[in-house]
């Protein structure tokens, strides 16, 4: 019975919840009004969800937020939000976040994003968390670009914002992290050191490191694939080349930062094989790392489970940080 259910959890039916959209149908073909009302409903608890959606550990106190423009482009500002535990004259080290939402979705200030930065900042860290363009009408270069502009303000006004500019940790969730490990694998495998100066590690949750497994036959998301093409303008098959450039897994070099990566095994948005793979080529490369898996996890653990386990993953990514940090 278990198999059967976690079988079921990982089909193209639940993991893209068609099951809602056909209820929608045998409801609105027996009475319109009624299946408009299911549909709202239904919004309405996801919307609701999305609002509640944060880690499982709470914090007290007040923390310091400011928000900052960082770069203006021909559609937008782009800004990123700093917080810190308080506001005084001590240097504090960074994390450096990112949202996910793969690449087409998602803000610096949604509910989920917010929770960690409060969580983090309750640990004795700065956290900046970012905004970054689409990749609907944006490439996957001009996100990478929005990313580095972000760290180099931030590195910048390093004084103005209280940031101690040597002790920086890279942190993502999802796409988020995709954006963290390839930054950080890249500068590393061209010994860019001018881009790397001050970063200590990266903190990637379930982060899509070898784009290509996106479409691999296990993984059912539509959003997921969706996503990747959308961002780089179509499929592993049409553009292979874009698609193996753009994953980290192909930078990894024996200069690689050290890596905390969190994972897990019942993620049906970014396989888990990409995590497996990608820590397997660091282990290769005698990259220091730390590898921690939720079993019983999907896409986004961190903020939809309240479980001892994560709880302790949570509290495990804060020693890393602090571990590899000066």
């Amino acid at each position: 019975m278990d198999r059967l259910k976690e079988k079921l959890k990982r089909s193209y039916f639940f993991v893209n919840k068609i099951y809602l959209f056909f209820i929608f149908i045998f409801i609105a073909l027996e009475d319109l009004s009624l299946g408009i009302y299911y549909f709202i409903i239904s919004l309405i608890i996801y919307i609701w969800k999305t609002l509640r959606s944060k880690v499982p550990i709470d914090v007290e106190g007040k923390f310091n937020k400011e928000t900052f423009v960082y770069k203006k482009t021909m559609a937008r500002e782009l800004k990123l939000d700093l917080w810190t535990p308080s506001k005084s004259e001590t240097k504090y080290p960074l994390v450096f976040f990112c949202h996910g939402g793969g690449w087409i979705s998602g803000l610096r200030n949604q509910p989920n994003n917010v929770s960690w930065c409060k969580y983090l900042a309750s640990k004795g860290f700065a956290v900046v968390s970012i905004d970054y363009r689409y990749g609907y009408k944006n490439s996957m270069e001009d996100i990478l670009s929005d990313y580095t502009d972000a760290l180099n303000f931030v590195k910048r006004n390093h004084d103005k914002l209280s940031i101690d500019r040597e002790n920086i940790v890279l942190m993502g969730l999802s796409a988020g992290g995709h954006l963290s490990l390839l930054y950080a694998a890249y500068h590393t495998n061209k010994q860019n050191k001018n881009f790397m100066e001050g970063i200590k590690g990266v903190v990637a949750y379930y982060p899509p490191t070898d784009l290509n497994h996106i479409f691999i036959t296990d993984n059912k998301s539509i959003f997921a694939k969706f996503a990747a093409k959308t961002t780089l303008k179509g499929t592993p098959v049409e553009k292979r080349e874009i698609y193996n450039y753009y994953s980290p897994i192909n930078w990894i070099s024996k200069h690689m930062v050290p890596c905390l990566i969190a994972h897990g095994k019942m993620d049906t948005v970014v396989p888990f094989k990409s995590s497996v793979d990608f820590v397997g080529k660091l282990k290769e490369l005698n990259v220091k790392y730390l590898f921690l898996v939720h079993r019983k996890g999907g896409h986004s653990f961190d903020t939809k489970m309240k479980d001892r386990a994560t709880i302790n993953i949570l509290e495990r990514t804060v020693g890393y940080i602090k571990k590899i940090m000066d």
